[in-house]
């Protein structure tokens, strides 16, 4: 006699083994991820945090050591999100510990980044009347570059307004005629180029020619005054001998008036002499520029 088979209690057995064994092959797959334990803290954002999903990571320098459990507007602060994060209990969070809001890319993607915590700083925790401690926040790279770029770009656009201000039609026709003036006078200037190198050649050998005079001049001063000094002494021993001559000759005076021009000639040669050192010693430039022309007279 031949055994009839249940073939449903077969197949509902077979069913059940199946689904068993692979809640094992996952339990002992990931069964070490759900035995870990987590605390929960509190972090307050005062920006948008688009991008942040739940269950989105928490890193810390980079490595995921928990998850967004929950997002939320804070009720007491209307301006603020409140963010519950979970995690690992291994992880120490300190009283200096930063949470910062970061993009993942061009995906949007956001995560919450952990900072700071150095070994000096104390465990954070609980506040009294807190049920989790709350770890600080701080802006996000983007929230910081809109506060830095945003005044920049309204201090660009009043230069550009004013700027536009600035050029208008007539400045823009007066900044036309200047640059066509600037640009017939470097074509003057490029057509008499020779000449100006002629000029500035024969200023060079001026300049050289009066430091030469300038370094002779205290020379030629002093010989001119022993000049004048000579010559005053001649013309006293001139005069000297004029009078013996005269208390000697007296009855002859009349009939040498030669000798008395002589004299005169003498001493306004001397006075000549005088004035000429005194004139190039207040002004030695005479020497190479010759003297200054008179003001022009009555009708000239």
């Amino acid at each position: 006699m031949e055994t009839k088979v249940n073939y449903t209690i077969v197949g509902i057995f077979v069913l059940v083994f199946s689904m068993a064994l692979i809640a094992g092959v996952i339990w002992l797959g990931a069964g070490a991820e759900y035995r870990k334990s987590y605390n929960d803290y509190l972090v307050y954002m005062n920006e948008s945090v688009a991008g942040l999903n739940l269950n989105a990571p928490v890193r810390y320098r980079g490595v995921s050591i928990g998850r967004v459990k929950e997002i939320s507007i804070a009720p007491d602060k209307q301006e603020s999100v409140r963010l519950l994060l979970e995690i690992e209990s291994g992880i120490a969070i300190r009283e200096n510990t930063v949470a910062t809001l970061r993009s993942q890319g061009l995906t949007g993607i956001a995560s919450i980044e952990l900072s700071g915590g150095d070994a000096q700083s104390p465990i954070l925790e609980a506040k009294n009347g807190e049920k989790y401690p709350v770890i600080r926040s701080a802006p996000s790279l983007m929230t910081r570059l809109d506060t830095a770029i945003t005044p920049i770009l309204t201090s660009l656009n009043e230069s550009i307004g004013r700027l536009n201000d600035t050029l208008n039609e007539k400045n823009r026709a007066d900044l036309s005629r200047i640059l066509s003036d600037l640009a017939k006078l470097s074509d003057v200037l490029a057509r008499r180029s020779n000449e100006i190198d002629s000029g500035v050649t024969d200023a060079s050998k001026m300049l050289a020619n009066g430091e030469k005079a300038s370094q002779s001049l205290p020379q030629l001063i002093q010989r001119l005054g022993r000049t004048a000094d000579e010559f005053e002494k001649m013309a006293k021993e001139a005069s000297q001998s004029s009078a013996a001559a005269r208390n000697t000759m007296a009855h002859v005076d009349d009939t040498i008036p030669e000798f008395r021009s002589l004299m005169l000639q003498l001493n306004d040669l001397s006075a000549s002499l005088k004035r000429v050192s005194a004139e190039i010693e207040r002004n030695p430039a005479i020497l190479v520029y010759g003297r200054p022309a008179g003001r022009p007279g009555p009708g000239e």
